[in-house]
């Protein structure tokens, strides 16, 4: 079921998306070579704790009987594509690709996003699959508007990265999301135009191509929650939530 969103839920989506974007910003300028992503986590949870909001990540079962997420972020490194568990044990290099997820709730309502950097010099492949991922997102926004489906926001996605010469991750998708960070309808970032659900006023959508440097295939990691790439290429994620409306489609929570 799809649940449709009011003017006042949206705007409670809107101070939650602020936090999140606000936290990742102020995470990333306190990232460094040396830094432990266990650090990276502790700094999390304080600001969350200085805003006011609690974590959507801490404790989140993908379903019954799966091990709860144990931290406040994920931060993926490198062929780590998405859902790595931070560490005190492990540091982040020069060269690095950082990729960090993150979500809080706000009266009950969601807030999610994610982005991916280099911390350092890196070859100009690597700024090149990340900045491909970053437009994906913005084209697959592009196209989140009243009247269109859901497949052309896929679609594009998919087309963003595959004309660049990289590949989009299947095995996760983007997502609904409001008084549940996964709801209805599953965001897939590959497709074909004009099919799927028609997009609709109210709808919130968190869009977030995952895209890797090289193969598509994904292996999920024994803790049950990091997964890398097959062949062990770089990854880039960036997700953004993102507002169904008459008059375009709203990025929440832009600074």
């Amino acid at each position: 079921m799809i649940f449709l969103k009011s003017p006042q839920e949206i705007a409670l989506m809107r101070v939650a998306n602020r936090v999140v974007i606000e936290i990742l910003a102020e995470l990333r300028e306190r990232i460094h070579p040396g830094i432990s992503t266990g650090e990276m986590d502790r700094i999390a949870a304080e600001l969350i704790r200085q805003k006011g909001v609690r974590s959507a990540f801490k404790g989140y079962q993908i379903r019954n009987g799966t091990v709860p997420f144990p931290a406040t972020i994920c931060v993926s490194l490198n062929d780590e594509i998405v859902h790595g568990i931070p560490s005190t044990q492990r540091f982040v290099r020069e060269g690095d690709v950082v990729s960090l997820d993150f979500g809080v709730v706000y009266r009950d309502f969601y807030g999610d996003a994610a982005m991916t950097f280099a911390v350092g010099e890196v070859s100009e492949q690597v700024r090149h699959l990340i900045d491909t991922t970053a437009a994906a997102l913005e084209a697959g926004i592009a196209q989140a508007r009243v009247g269109n489906r859901l497949g052309d926001v896929s679609a594009t996605i998919q087309e963003r990265v595959e004309q660049e010469g990289f590949s989009v991750v299947r095995e996760f998708v983007g997502h609904g999301i409001g008084r549940r960070m996964h709801e209805d309808p599953p965001v897939p970032n590959y497709g074909a135009r004009d099919r799927g659900v028609r997009l609709r006023e109210g709808m919130v959508l968190a869009i977030e191509p995952m895209v890797n440097l090289g193969r598509a295939e994904v292996v999920l990691k024994s803790d049950g929650w990091t997964a890398i790439t097959r062949d062990g290429s770089l990854s880039a994620h960036f997700e953004r939530s993102v507002a169904i409306s008459e008059k375009g489609p709203e990025v929440l929570g832009v600074l």
